[in-house]
């Protein structure tokens, strides 16, 4: 009987240490890359339209809790916090003044209305607003 109990606490065990791995896992695929924007959710513009000469990018710095990148024309910075799959972006920091259409401003404008993230079956960044993708990038690096 206690040889019975000690393995059902040993499964146990495994089975809550393998889920709380595959969350630290998904972390790990942010940092360490550049992302790049190929889709924003909401624009009746086409996405080339938007974003004609370059598309956002994104970082994250796991050290300094940041996420830059630029939004197409200007750089920005934010503060990022992560709490297992929720995301959450503070108000983008100081950056470059030249203006480059709309686009830079929907992109900065949707960060700040995601609230999670997560990577599809290709390996691309999601952000999402409860489980709808709003913008979704490609790893670049």
């Amino acid at each position: 009987m206690k040889n019975n109990t000690l393995v059902g606490i040993m499964i146990l065990t495994l089975l809550i240490g393998s889920c709380g791995s595959g969350k630290r896992a998904n972390n790990n695929k942010l940092f360490g890359a550049t992302w790049e924007l190929d889709y924003i959710s909401g624009k009746r513009i086409a996405f080339e339209g938007l974003y004609p000469d370059k598309k956002p990018q994104i970082s994250f710095n796991r050290e300094t809790g940041k996420a830059q990148g630029n939004n197409s024309c200007n750089g920005y910075s934010a503060d990022y916090t992560l709490n297992g799959n929720a995301i959450s972006f503070g108000e983008p920091g100081p950056t470059t003044m030249m203006f480059c259409g709309e686009g830079e401003k929907d992109f900065l404008n949707m960060m700040q209305k995601v609230d999670a993230y997560g990577f599809d079956a290709e390996g691309e960044l999601n952000l999402l607003m409860g489980e709808v993708p709003m913008l979704r990038f490609k790893k670049i690096d």
